[in-house]
């Protein structure tokens, strides 16, 4: 059996849902949000009013609610995984209100962006608070393992932030060099929540590094389908435009393997438009990467990874917690936002 149909006949991944997810972590996730509430206090008017307006702006809260869902399932019963689940949702806004400013972003998730209302320099010093009250977080749960872990973790989505940066408008983006940038810019915060769940309930080494294999793959096929999605989803569903990334002149997935399957004379469109961005030749390249199988390709490389994720958890005890994982892993590419 390959690991594409290990997921697809999973029955407890082929019959949960997000909503079955969410009343399972309802009591957890209200935890974490008092956390969230708390430590975003600020007397500085303009920090609360950007802190608000992110806030309730929606959002899955995925980073949290996978970490609180491995703590469980690793059987921990304290409390340290609220704050922990509290900031690394600190460090996932910080880096999407960066993102923001340098992709030049306008909306997210249906609303303006925070550098769209206030202007860039807000949105990128509120990002830094938000950095800097994570790390004042971490000091009081007095754990060197935890600091380590997610100060190699900041670092690490930097370096992916700008490993982007340098890709962006270069046609000639390999595929390893693609992959690089999604575990370091996305995977490796999927991973570090899977494994300060193992930290905090002091499993050992193989349980602790399993997680983090499921966190990085479940990373991986989380951001290969929404990079399929800015091709193939609804404007209205994502609350972004269709072909975003590539009027940002990004060389994802599909454009990577349209581009090495396509003619020439293709190759040239694709080219030009991730060099000059904009979206003049949206539909014609919409049609190369059908034709190609490269949206087909995509998929299945997604559903891959997130079959991997699965395979990870086999050393986990079956619980419903390990089932609401597995149900993550199916969703994290069977969705339209």
């Amino acid at each position: 059996m390959t690991r594409e149909q290990a997921l697809e006949k999973s029955p407890e991944a082929a019959t949960g849902t997000l909503a079955d997810i969410q009343a399972l972590t309802a009591t957890d996730m209200a935890h974490v949000n008092d956390c969230i509430r708390d430590a975003l206090a600020s007397d500085v008017v303009l920090i609360d009013q950007v802190m608000h307006y992110i806030v309730g702006s929606g959002g899955k809260r995925l980073r949290p609610l996978l970490l609180v869902i491995s703590a469980r399932a690793c059987g921990y019963v304290g409390e340290h995984h609220y704050p922990l689940a509290a900031i690394v949702e600190f460090i996932h806004t910080a880096t999407l209100l960066h993102d923001d400013v340098v992709d030049e972003s306008d909306s997210r998730r249906g609303k303006q962006t925070a550098h769209a209302v206030w202007g860039n320099a807000a949105a990128v010093l509120v990002g830094d608070f938000l950095y800097s009250r994570s790390f004042q977080m971490m000091v009081g749960l007095d754990s060197m393992r935890v600091m380590e872990i997610l100060a190699d973790t900041t670092n690490t989505i930097a370096e992916g932030e700008v490993l982007q940066l340098l890709n962006m408008g270069d046609p000639d983006v390999t595929e390893a060099a693609y992959l690089k940038v999604i575990d370091d810019k996305t995977a490796r915060l999927f991973e570090a929540a899977c494994r300060l769940a193992a930290v905090i309930s002091g499993q050992p080494p193989e349980v602790e590094e399993a997680l983090a294999q499921y966190g990085t793959r479940l990373g991986r096929a989380f951001q290969l389908a929404d990079d399929l999605l800015d091709y193939t989803g609804d404007t209205e569903a994502l609350g972004k435009n269709v072909g975003d990334d590539l009027a940002e002149g990004k060389p994802t997935l599909p454009l990577i393997i349209a581009r090495a399957r396509c003619e020439d004379e293709e190759r040239d469109l694709i080219d030009a438009a991730i060099r000059d961005g904009g979206l003049d030749h949206l539909d014609e390249i919409l049609a190369i990467t059908r034709r190609t199988g490269a949206l087909d390709a995509t998929a299945k490389r997604a559903r891959a990874e997130a079959a991997t994720a699965v395979e990870a958890l086999a050393v986990l005890s079956d619980s419903e917690w390990k089932r609401a994982l597995e149900t993550l892993a199916r969703l994290s590419v069977d969705r339209d936002r």
